[in-house]
């Protein structure tokens, strides 16, 4: 099932993410792991689209809403703590940003980004806690099960630190949506559709399928200008998306199918770009039988 069919009927009507940006960072970069971040990720921390995190998060949700207000006209919306690690910071701060977004009346659920290796005890109890108010979804950056594809983009944990992290969210009743990147150097369909049917048993209650960008900063973007790795080509990619979707089942709410580099930073592939064909091919020869 897709997101927005899932939404509509939970909610009953159009629901829109609203990208908010809380000012965390990431065990990855602030030195308790690394310092340089995931091989792909932005100096932003995939919080390009996110507004000022200067700004109140009260004021972040009405900027937001703004720029969606064509496109959505009364309906709901999913607060989204998108940039960086979202539950990578005091529980006391956690807490204070946390019921700022699910206390706005007009947003239904709270989404969080984050790390498997950064839900303490403590954070599980307050995002239990936030949970009897509005629905709480978790989402986890998982991007593969093959480790040695992991060491690679410098995940920075092992694959049951996952499995165990999905486990303590399910048991209280949290949702959870991992991602995955299609296109990691080194893998072939097979190895990405094992991480879907991995995903897919492991009680995650959701997926997002990736194309991996690479963008401007990155060290892979380093790699990539110096011919080390080849990216998929756009026939590529749809032929992956139809066996990952042939093999997700209908209890699984498929979040993505694609993604949005931000222009001014992508660098490859700009086929990417054209988001209305990609989109158009998905829907012909991708979700057709769905």
């Amino acid at each position: 099932m897709l997101l927005n069919e899932y939404l509509r009927h939970k909610y009953g009507c159009k629901v829109y993410k609203l990208a908010l940006n809380g000012g965390f960072t990431c065990p990855n970069r602030d030195g308790t792991i690394d310092t340089r971040g995931c091989i792909f990720c932005s100096e932003g921390g995939s919080g390009e689209f996110t507004p000022d995190p200067r700004l109140s998060i009260t004021e972040q949700i009405e900027r937001a809403k703004e720029k969606v207000a064509k496109k959505i006209a009364n309906g709901k919306y999913i607060a989204y703590f998108q940039a960086f690690t979202g539950t990578y910071a005091p529980v006391e701060r956690l807490k204070t940003l946390y019921t700022e977004a699910i206390n706005h009346p007009d947003v239904v659920a709270l989404s969080i980004a984050t790390r498997p290796d950064c839900l303490p005890d403590e954070v599980l109890d307050l995002l239990s806690e936030c949970n009897t108010i509005k629905p709480i979804w978790v989402e986890l950056g998982l991007q593969t099960v093959h480790e040695k594809s992991a060491r690679y983009i410098r995940r920075g944990y092992e694959l049951p630190i996952y499995s165990e992290a999905v486990k303590k969210l399910r048991s209280l009743n949290i949702e959870v949506i991992t991602h995955v990147i299609i296109g990691l150097p080194g893998e072939a369909k097979e190895d990405i559709l094992d991480t879907v049917r991995y995903v897919c048993e492991s009680g995650a209650t959701g997926i997002k399928l990736q194309l991996l960008h690479i963008l401007k900063g990155t060290d892979l973007e380093k790699e990539y200008r110096e011919g080390k790795l080849r990216i998929l080509s756009e026939d590529e990619y749809i032929d992956i998306l139809k066996e990952c979707v042939n093999v997700i089942p209908d209890n699984i709410v498929i979040h993505r199918l694609t993604g949005d580099g931000d222009k001014k930073l992508l660098v490859a592939p700009l086929w990417s770009a054209d988001k209305k064909h990609v989109w158009n091919r998905i829907q012909k020869e991708v979700l057709y039988h769905i």
